[in-house]
């Protein structure tokens, strides 16, 4: 046995009671959750969970939870959702600040930024699409959408299902917020409360518009190995067109019964994918 330093031991005890403050508060802390002092084992990759869209970290809490149980690093940088490259670029800064391995997972247009920001991304050892776009190069949000009947957003008139509130100082897009009454249609599919989608849509943060028709990259998964989960209730981005990205990444996938929100409602198993992606990283 070792012991450790008085330094050492304020550090790590500081260490811990924040953790135990973010906890309590429900905040994300990336930064804390990613240093050396709440590191599990080199044997274990960092697992990085990006959200999508008119979310916040907030929404892996259960999977994350189920993960740090199980001794991964779990951290949840936040997504600034002002476009694909600019997202991408703002990831892919966050990631270059980890050591080790890295499983990078997307959840819905979290999938456009991590196929991106991975790209010759040494580190990052698999990817995990969660109700995801898996972009080709030259996709976009829009394109994806559209492409197979069945999405609540694929409607002629966007004033229906999304509340535009201005960007200062940018004449060409607006933030988009999606609509109390189509929020628990499109995410939640009658598997979540009323009263919890309520507080899900109330705090919901905007997608730029023009992130909607912003072309993406050259896809990271033609080089990185590729996971999925499909749930088969989405009604943001239609299962059958998962079910094309996902087989044109020659990901192992997995379909559930679950909405959009499938870490929401059914993180056991999108736990276990994510596990399994790490797992074969050994």
């Amino acid at each position: 046995m070792f012991s450790l330093s008085k330094k050492t031991r304020r550090l790590a005890i500081g260490a811990a009671g924040l953790g135990a403050l973010i906890a309590l508060t429900g905040v994300a802390g990336p930064a804390v959750a990613g240093t050396g002092l709440l590191h599990h084992g080199k044997d274990k990759p960092t697992v990085v969970l990006v959200h999508g869209a008119w979310a916040d970290g907030s929404s892996w809490d259960k999977v994350a939870a189920k993960l740090q149980h199980d001794g991964y690093t779990v951290v949840t940088p936040p997504n600034t959702l002002t476009g694909v490259s600019d997202d991408a670029a703002n990831l892919r800064a966050y990631l270059d600040t980890i050591t080790g391995p890295v499983v990078l997972v997307g959840h819905s247009y979290g999938g456009m930024v991590i196929t991106n920001a991975a790209l010759g991304d040494k580190q990052v050892k698999a990817l995990v699409y969660v109700d995801a776009y898996i972009p080709d190069k030259d996709d976009t949000v829009l394109s994806l959408t559209t492409a197979k009947p069945g999405s609540v957003f694929a409607v002629a008139d966007t004033s229906t299902v999304f509340n535009q509130v201005p960007i200062p100082g940018n004449k060409d897009a607006g933030n988009l917020y999606v609509k109390p009454s189509v929020f628990g249609k499109a995410f939640t599919g009658g598997f979540v409360p009323a009263k919890d989608v309520a507080l899900l849509a109330a705090r919901q943060r905007p997608l730029s518009s023009a992130a909607l028709g912003e072309k993406s990259g050259a896809p990271a998964w033609r080089s990185i190995p590729s996971w999925s989960v499909i749930g088969k209730q989405d009604a943001v981005i239609p299962p059958a067109e998962q079910v094309v990205m996902s087989q044109r990444a020659k990901a192992h996938t997995i379909e559930i019964n679950a909405p959009h929100l499938s870490m929401v409602t059914a993180p056991g198993a999108v736990t276990g994918q994510i596990e399994a992606a790490a797992k074969a990283t050994d």
